[in-house]
């Protein structure tokens, strides 16, 4: 819409020709601040926008009876957005493996070292630095000016917050000598003092305090009113990089000095070592000045400082190579163990829970924890042997809780001087408590599980809960509560029916249209997200499938192996004779074998499993396996099995290396082998 200057309006005549103009300039005001806040695409110019709102004031000060009570002029911004839209990552923001010691440190050490085929002996420089306790984010700056920001979602896909970010004082809106696209990667946390004021207007506003500066971050840069973030006085450290157009430098620590002479703000306190013994030498001094951080932190961070080797070390489906995070030791308590729960999950594995006394262990409230499974009750280790010296765990002993960083809390001890006279031994359960179908513990598995399969409903909602997770199918709004609901009604009982819902409820399913709380906008915006979620990748599909086994990592290798759905499934029926062809080129794949090809095939077999299984990839759009763009590649497509003692590299390295060009890479020699590359000692292959 358009209108004249305000300053070129004419005279005020009386109230009643106000009062139109100030409804004209509202409505003007409110389009444009929707216009630019929530949609990125102004209507009018900056001197527009400031001299129609000047006009408003001036209208509302002569006649202040006329002033609305949500006028443009009371308020900052656009109201706050319904939601956050989905941004991916350019490339995957992985989370960090950890070690919890001095052992785990030294293998990573001798990890890089294998992969590189390196001996103790050889140079191998780090970078150590704090981990900050707060929440990744990825900045986007293009031609020096910020243009997205992320969160880190799942890795791939995340909430696009740059709203919120641009309100962190941090944050710098454009830097100095920047390349033409720069992705920074880094951590938005909050500072103890900031913490405790927060939690001070919480308190006097009659909200819910947060519990530890972590979650305060987090639910702040989340907020839809950008006005509430940038209250909070939220703080950011840059700690990487993502995907750049041009190399900054050769080594992480001239990176980051580089990034802070650009504007960004980096933590002074990083500092080189030269080898293993340093690295712990830092972490001891960083945990005795821990209590006298600003902030939280929960570890160190590692990284090989050399960047080209970093780029050689590469990453697995989840966490670099290049770097871990070294986690303080774990915080402990003592509390009562009330009562022992056994769940059951997707696989059927019977999964021993405590229930405890509330108790605070690092700042966190924990009322449940992990036993593991039944030897670890009776006080037995995976090998047989004893731990806590043999002492088994009984409802109402005095137990010791532990947490390391945001690991499961787990029940560490017992003190049997405080055990209860009437305490019993804990007999695990030989029946699902669900479905009583028989519970099997087969060969070495230290795991009970139930065979009730697809009789058993725990196993059904598992199944459904882990498809709809962040890692699978990654449905919004679709949580574990409504799962569990929309199955007692017996509307969803397998994952293709969740793709049927919105055809339910047009067709009136009273299910669905009676609901309390369920109106016609929170439906359309779930069915919308359950739409959305129709068009997926691969490796998404197998993952979310729930089989046994079959992780990431797995289902990212299956989909680049046989690229699309039907060569997949074609390949998994084919395979069920175990002494063919198909047998035998499914179990070359690396990193597969025969456990996980038999769990594979099991699944598809299953005539229940397969019926479902078919009914769900009707309803999909399922995208193609994205191998890496290898035009120029002359092994692209090629299936290569690499052998012996390589001169050049090691296989692990040879292996990362041929994948990044397009090949497939195969554990031993098949009648679709293309290339074999053997160093000394390979043998008959």
């Amino acid at each position: 819409c358009a209108m004249a200057e305000p300053e070129s309006a004419s005279p005020i005549e009386s109230a009643e020709h106000a009062s139109v103009e100030i409804a004209e300039l509202c409505s003007l005001i409110r389009n444009a601040d929707d216009a630019y806040f929530r949609k990125d695409d102004p209507i009018l110019s900056d001197a527009e926008y400031d001299s129609s709102k000047r006009r408003l004031r001036e209208l509302e000060a002569i006649f202040p009876e006329l002033k609305a009570e949500d006028s443009p002029t009371g308020s900052v911004g656009a109201r706050p957005s319904e939601g956050f839209a989905k941004a991916t990552h350019q490339l995957p923001m992985l989370s960090l493996d950890n070690a919890f010691g001095e052992a785990d440190v030294r293998e990573f050490d001798a990890k890089v070292r294998r992969f590189l085929g390196w001996g103790a002996d050889d140079s191998l420089e780090y970078v150590a630095e704090p981990k900050i306790d707060g929440l990744s984010i990825s900045l986007t700056y293009e031609t020096g000016r910020l243009s997205r920001a992320a969160t880190r979602g799942d890795g791939v896909t995340g909430e696009d917050v740059t709203r919120n970010v641009m309100t962190i004082g941090d944050v710098p809106r454009s830097l100095d000598g920047a390349p033409a696209f720069l992705e920074i990667r880094g951590e938005v946390f909050m500072s103890h003092s900031d913490f405790a004021d927060l939690n001070q207007r919480q308190e006097e506003e009659g909200a819910k305090p947060y519990m530890n500066p972590r979650n305060a971050a987090a639910g702040s840069l989340r907020q839809l009113d950008p006005e509430i973030t940038r209250a909070r006085r939220l703080k950011f450290y840059a700690h990487g990089l993502g995907k750049v157009s041009d190399n900054l430098s050769a080594t992480q620590l001239e990176v980051m000095d580089r990034l802070k002479s650009m504007g960004l703000p980096i933590n002074d306190r990083a500092s080189k070592c030269a080898d293993v013994d340093q690295l712990m030498a830092y972490f001891d001094i960083l945990e005795s000045q821990r209590s006298q951080l600003p902030y939280d932190i929960d570890g160190a961070v590692y990284k090989v400082n050399d960047l080209a080797l970093q780029a050689r070390l590469g990453s697995s489906s989840t966490a670099p190579r290049w770097a871990v995070s070294a986690k303080f030791p774990a915080e402990t308590a003592w509390t009562t163990l009330r009562d022992i729960e056994i769940q059951v999950g997707r696989t059927g594995a019977l999964s021993p829970v405590a229930r405890l006394d509330p108790v605070n262990v690092g700042g966190v409230i924990v009322s449940n924890a992990t036993l593991h499974n039944e030897d670890y009750i009776a006080g037995l280790g995976s090998d047989g042997s004893p731990i806590r010296d043999g002492k088994d765990l009984r409802v109402g002993d005095w137990v010791q809780v532990y947490r390391a960083g945001d690991v499961i809390p787990k029940v560490a001890d017992v003190d049997i001087d405080r055990r209860p006279e009437d305490a019993v031994q804990f007999e695990f359960p030989n029946a699902c408590p669900v479905c009583g179908s028989e519970a099997r513990r087969e060969g070495n598995d230290a795991v009970r599980r139930c065979v009730g399969e697809f009789t058993c409903s725990a196993q059904r909602v598992e199944k459904l809960k882990h498809f709809v997770s962040r890692n699978a199918f990654n449905i919004e709004g679709l949580g574990d509560k409504l799962i569990e609901q929309f199955h007692s009604e017996d509307l969803v009982s397998e994952p293709g029916d969740i793709f049927k819902l919105r055809g339910r409820l047009e067709q009136g399913d009273e299910r669905l249209a009676e609901r309390h709380g369920w109106g016609e906008r929170s439906a359309s915006k779930l069915f919308d997200e359950i739409d959305a979620a129709r068009e997926v990748s691969l490796d998404r599909v197998i993952f979310g499938l729930g089989i046994r086994h079959v992780g990431e990592g797995v289902s990212e290798r299956l989909a680049l192996q046989f690229g699309s759905w039907d060569e997949f499934a074609m390949a998994v029926d084919g395979a069920g004779d175990k002494s063919g062809d198909v047998w035998s080129e499914l179990v070359a794949i690396e990193g597969i074998g025969d456990r996980i090809a038999s769990s594979l095939i099991d699944a598809f077999q299953d005539e229940r499993v397969r019926a479902a299984v078919d009914r769900l990839v009707a309803e999909l759009d399922i995208r193609p396996a994205e191998r890496p763009q290898t035009e120029d590649s002359p092994i692209s497509g090629l299936t290569v099995v690499f052998t012996g003692t390589l001169e050049a590299m090691t296989r692990a390295e040879a292996k990362v290396r041929a994948e990044a060009l397009g090949a497939r890479i195969s554990g031993s020699v098949s009648g679709k082998t293309d290339l074999v590359v053997a160093g000394p000692g390979s043998g008959s292959k």
